[in-house]
């Protein structure tokens, strides 16, 4: 069977043809090192129309992480959803281990954005934060069902989960990112462990 190729292109809004080309800039390059100008040829549109969609550059790196926020939590909820809360906590480990070995992986980027707007007051680091204590939540609510103690010692392993994470997609960026999986699972294991 072949595609009919009269059928009339999707188009695809500029907007979100300016959040696709940043988002691949961004992170593969970094935010601060790519200009809106750079971004406005990638997609072929005139200044006119980025501003109108994006009155700062700031406005479009938000517009970015707020996409990749979203996805990440889909899809992480999504991993966790088995009713054994063991193997919830191995799908995420697993969700983890598999985008850090996607090709062009650079790290988490919200550590990267984190790290390129150090001023916490920031609109930027504040969304930053935002994911971090979303996914400190989550980890609180995993470590509950896994039957830790509630109060500090949850606390606890949800500060731990969440070190294990981080470490776990610098690990994939600057290491071997086929072992982040097992290594992750493992950490994670022991953490809960522990505190049981």
């Amino acid at each position: 069977m072949t595609e009919d190729t009269s059928a009339p292109e999707r188009t695809v809004p500029v907007r979100d043809r300016l959040i696709e080309c940043a988002s691949e800039l961004f992170y593969g390059e970094g935010i601060r090192a790519i200009s809106a100008d750079r971004i406005i040829a990638g997609v072929g549109t005139t200044k006119a129309t980025f501003y109108r969609h994006f009155p700062t550059k700031d406005d479009l790196v938000l517009a970015y992480l707020e996409r990749r926020a979203d996805w990440e939590r889909i899809a992480v909820t999504t991993a966790a959803r088995d009713d054994d809360p063991r193997r919830a906590m191995a799908a995420v480990a697993k969700l983890l281990a598999d985008s850090s070995c996607q090709p062009g992986f650079r790290g988490c980027p919200f550590i990267n954005a984190g790290a390129e707007y150090a001023d916490p007051t920031h609109p930027i680091r504040r969304l930053v934060d935002e994911q971090r204590s979303w996914w400190w939540t989550f980890f609180r609510s995993l470590a509950t069902r896994l039957g830790t103690p509630a109060g500090k010692p949850s606390y606890a392993v949800a500060d731990q989960m969440l070190m294990l994470r981080d470490g776990a997609l610098i690990a994939g960026y600057l290491g071997d990112s086929t072992r982040v999986g097992d290594r992750l699972t493992t950490a994670l294991n022991a953490i809960v462990d522990a505190a049981l």
